[in-house]
């Protein structure tokens, strides 16, 4: 499978939770000015006060433009929530085509930094995916897009690189999916910048988890 297949197919934002289908490129530019100010929001007082009133003033539009887009608070939060996650999912892309790893491990690596650095630079990255707590039966879709960004790697890291294809390495995958997510969260509580302390473990974690069923690079 082609790394760009990470992205193939996938819009700025999820079509379904957005009222209006933004067809023409000034429609996409005003929902993209919309989430931006979601998230600057979102970084200054938590998305639980965050309102559409809110998003309205600091976008500087109506809140029937607001509305126009997004039906309810919840709904701009998981837009918010979707368009990180496929910037991420960019940015793991551009950087593997930039890198070249000629190693499986190296392509891991492409990929935990691409989040530290969504970390320190996507607004609203660090606690976006705490929205979808207000989302009936959320858990279960955030597992999804979890499981589907594992699904996908795994048969990349299989197709490039030879590991075994198979469920066990997209279930190892998402294991690592979670100790990421936990331990770079982690990072980021007290230091804007992340503490590289997590930061490192983090890696050698995954790393050393990975290569006892996978086999090391050395």
């Amino acid at each position: 499978m082609p790394i760009n297949d990470l992205v193939a197919g996938q819009s700025t934002v999820g079509a379904p939770l957005v009222r209006t289908e933004p067809i023409q490129e000034r429609s996409a530019a005003r929902i993209d000015a919309l989430l931006d100010a979601a998230a600057e929001v979102v970084d200054e007082i938590g998305f639980d006060r965050l309102t559409t009133a809110m998003v309205a003033e600091r976008a500087g539009a109506s809140i029937g433009t607001v509305y126009r887009y997004f039906p309810d608070r919840i709904v701009l939060l998981q837009a918010l929530r979707d368009r990180a996650l496929l910037r991420y999912r960019r940015s793991v892309v551009e950087a593997i085509d930039a890198q070249a790893p000629q190693h499986w491990w190296n392509a891991v690596e492409c990929a935990i930094d691409a989040f530290v650095h969504m970390f320190r630079t996507e607004r609203g990255f660090r606690i976006i995916r705490f929205a979808d707590a207000e989302r009936s039966g959320t858990a279960e879709e955030e597992a999804q897009a979890d499981s589907g960004f594992a699904n996908l790697f795994a048969q990349i890291l299989s197709d490039e690189y030879g590991l075994p294809a198979g469920d066990d390495l997209s279930f190892r995958l998402q294991v690592v999916v979670e100790m990421m997510d936990s331990l770079i969260s982690r990072a980021f509580v007290e230091d804007p910048n992340g503490d590289e302390r997590y930061i490192s473990e983090a890696r050698t974690v995954a790393r050393e988890y990975l290569e006892r069923r996978f086999g090391s690079k050395d």
